[in-house]
């Protein structure tokens, strides 16, 4: 989609990443959209965040779950917490 001659507004990854969901959902306004879809086609890391977000929606959205064992699920956390550079005593004891 291109907007009438314009050029996208350059965002980062941090606020790419905040509308990821509304995105995926078509629930972003179209200029938003046409300046998330120029992020994607040139940030590789975004990209793959978003074909990421992309397949765990396909994941949970078919009814299907499974549990991971304690010792995954800690790691999962502990990684998660990592990157969002947390350090919430809550998600030690997962």
């Amino acid at each position: 989609m291109k907007i009438l001659g314009q050029k996208p507004i350059e965002i980062d990854c941090e606020e790419v990443w905040r509308h990821i969901s509304n995105y995926l959902d078509k629930e972003v306004d179209p200029q938003l959209r046409f300046n998330l879809e120029a992020h994607f086609k040139e940030c590789a890391h975004c990209s793959a965040i978003l074909d990421g977000t992309r397949n765990v929606l396909k994941l949970v959205g078919d009814g299907r779950t499974f549990e991971l064992s304690a010792k995954t699920s800690r790691r999962l956390y502990a990684k998660l917490d990592e990157h969002l550079g947390r350090n919430n005593p809550e998600s030690k004891g997962r």
